[in-house]
């Protein structure tokens, strides 16, 4: 496959009589291009072409498996189109690396399933519940936006969906943003459709597969042995045969952002699916975001949502904690503690009843930032100017960049030898609710070493966002710490993702009536924490669209993001003829934490640009950045250009 822009078309080759029976649209060839031989698929067979040239000879069939189906093509197509790309990058995305030894093995017929029928009071809580599942079963194309109850068993319910799906006779899709999601949400599947035993029709797909493991899962898609597929976002493309359901959970996890060109989101892959095929679609989760709540909005999806009176009996209590220093002072528990004494006797009450306490944190590690104790200066790296963080209590400040020590500290502005920390990361926080809680265990969990449950009996579980283990029983208290460092980033979507994060958390403890509390250290007058209040992730959902709207950012229109040398950029808006309404602004500095473009020079200066269009241009946009991105790459005068449609994050 041709990933060069310039070359995203069609080639014709000529079939030799031996080859014929193999080469089928679909099949993987080599062929030989330019002098050397590359990778390729056959598209179509024909008995004419339109090149006035002398045609090449395919140089060989590598497999006679149709890899790429019909739909997986009109699907790679759309996508390349939607975030102009090339779709060489798109099948790249969909298409495993094959793996021989694999495809000569023999499939096994799945088990017969033993589909039990859904728990009415499960869906009885939600307006429409019965009646969606009705659909589903029935095999309608119904679309909406799940707002899971606090305390729901979230793979659960969409195993629900899975079995009505399932027992209407059609595919189901479902794409979750990890492997802790994947693991739930399989297990639920299986045990809801009665397929026990290694040759069930449910297939989990995740990077942390290999190879070999994968391509046979992947296989079995294609030859219509596994008809349910879970996975992670790479997921989104599996060639499931009579597609029905769509589902994705926890759509606001940037996780299901591709990092790789042409950088798409699986939330809007699966949406496009749906449209194409005219399937259901399910967008779920304890949040919402406001590309979701737009699809509400345009009437494109409905709500599946509970009444009040029925969120209220499943939610814990909700209180907002100013993080003063009078409360701090009268109680030197909580002062040790960084907690106000409210939250520290949410938890001792918790703790008496025998039940866990979850603490979030947002930064792992035990200090993650430093800072000169004069004058506040962010301590850095002197090799590569990285943050500086101390990795425990008597280690030497260390590089999260390069990962060099540095044993001497000294402020580079004022000289002065004294530090402070910026952010208490994960284990400094378990530490001083150690001395806050003697005698009590205390499990921290984050991404570097996650635990997957706590036992039962009285913990402290201090974790990072998404790293929280599940309470069998659920939490008796959540207390939530540092939220200014969430809400406090320079970020369009933080607010949205903070109130994701606190959200997910807060789900996992006790309802109200059962003694659950959750404590959010922050001022109670922030719109964000009082969404979490009141439990309103639609009402915050329909704020978030509103002020995105006034503003015009995404969803509300279309951007895209140029990254890239001035004369870069400046050459690819010059080729590109832009739709009518298309506002350019910039140019600014690339944003922190942006990758720098690749085949750009490391000393030369990367800017980048903002194209805005309305909505209903969005494609017009994308189609004329695809062709001008084409058009330099043949020049080859001009530094290579990043070109992201609706990044997730703008700067």
């Amino acid at each position: 496959m041709l990933t060069v822009p310039h070359l995203d078309r069609e080639f014709d080759y000529l079939v030799s009589a031996e080859q014929s029976d193999d080469a089928q649209p679909g099949v993987r060839v080599r062929v030989r291009f330019h002098g050397r031989l590359i990778d390729a698929f056959v598209l179509e067979r024909r008995s004419d072409t339109d090149h006035v040239g002398q045609l090449g000879w395919l140089d060989r069939v590598v497999s006679p498996e149709r890899v790429l189906t019909p739909e997986v093509r009109r699907l790679a197509d759309a996508v390349a189109a939607r975030y102009a790309g090339t779709r060489a990058d798109v099948l790249r995305l969909a298409i495993p690396p094959r793996h021989a030894k694999v495809e000569r093995e023999t499939p096994k017929p799945p088990t017969a399933l033993e589909i039990a029928p859904a728990d009415p009071q499960s869906w009885g809580r939600y307006r429409g519940g019965d009646r969606f599942l009705a659909a589903l079963a029935e095999a309608r194309a119904v679309r909406a936006v799940w707002q899971a109850l606090p305390g729901e068993s979230w793979a659960d319910r969409l195993a629900d969906m899975v079995a009505a799906a399932v027992s209407g006779g059609r595919g189901v899709l479902a794409v979750v943003p990890d492997q802790r999601a994947v693991d739930a949400l399989y297990a639920s599947t299986v045990t809801r459709l009665g397929a026990t035993g290694n040759t069930t029709p449910v297939v989990a797909l995740s990077a942390g597969l290999g190879p070999s493991a994968r391509y046979r899962r992947w296989l079995s898609v294609l030859r219509g042995t596994a008809t349910v597929v879970i996975g992670t976002r790479s997921a989104v493309f599996a060639p499931v045969a009579d597609l029905g359901l769509v589902l994705v959970w926890d759509d606001g996890d940037d996780t299901l952002v591709e990092p790789r060109t042409p950088y798409p989101h699986a939330r809007e892959v699966a949406m496009l699916r749906a449209h194409q095929l005219r399937c259901a679609a399910v967008i779920g989760g304890f949040a919402r975001t406001a590309e979701a709540h737009a699809l509400v909005r345009s009437g494109w999806a409905h709500d599946l949502v509970a009444t009040r009176q029925v969120l209220r009996t499943c939610a814990p209590r909700v209180i907002a904690l100013d993080d003063d220093g009078f409360t701090l002072e009268r109680d030197p528990a909580a002062h040790t503690a960084r907690l106000p004494s409210v939250a520290l006797r949410a938890a001792r009450t918790a703790l008496q009843a025998e039940l866990p306490v979850l603490v979030q944190v947002p930064r792992r590690g035990y200090v993650p930032s430093l800072a000169c104790g004069k004058c506040r200066t962010v301590a850095r790296c002197r090799h590569c100017t990285g943050p500086l963080a101390l990795p425990d209590r008597a280690g030497a400040a260390q590089c999260r960049w390069c990962g060099r020590s540095d044993p001497a500290l000294r402020c580079t502005r004022c000289g002065s030898d004294a530090v402070r920390a910026v952010v208490i990361g994960a284990r400094r926080t378990a530490e001083e609710l150690g001395r806050a809680f003697p005698g009590t265990a205390v499990v921290t969990s984050s991404g570097e070493s996650m635990a997957s449950t706590v036992g039962p009996g009285p913990a402290v579980v201090v974790a990072t966002p998404g790293a929280e283990p599940i309470a069998p029983n659920g939490y008796g208290a959540a207390l939530l710490l540092d939220a200014w460092a969430l809400l406090g980033r320079q970020d369009l979507r933080a607010a949205e993702d903070t109130l994701r994060r606190w959200l997910a958390a807060s789900a996992m403890v006790r309802p109200h009536s059962e003694g659950g509390i959750v404590a959010v250290v922050a001022d109670a007058a922030i719109p964000t924490v009082q969404s979490l209040v009141r439990w309103d992730p639609v009402g915050a959902a329909e704020s978030e669209l509103d002020s995105r709207t006034e503003v015009g950012l995404p969803p509300s229109v279309h951007i895209a993001a140029l990254d890239g040398t001035h004369d870069g950029v400046a050459a690819l808006l010059a080729a590109a003829e832009l739709p009518p309404g298309v506002a350019v602004l910039g140019p600014v500095e690339l944003p922190t934490g942006a990758r720098r473009p690749a085949g750009v020079a490391a000393d030369a200066e990367v800017i980048r640009m903002l194209a805005r269009v309305g909505r209903g241009h969005g494609l017009a946009l994308a189609s004329a950045l695809r062709r001008a991105t084409g058009v330099l790459s043949a020049r080859r005068d001009h530094d290579p250009v990043r070109v992201q449609i609706d990044p997730l994050h703008i700067g």
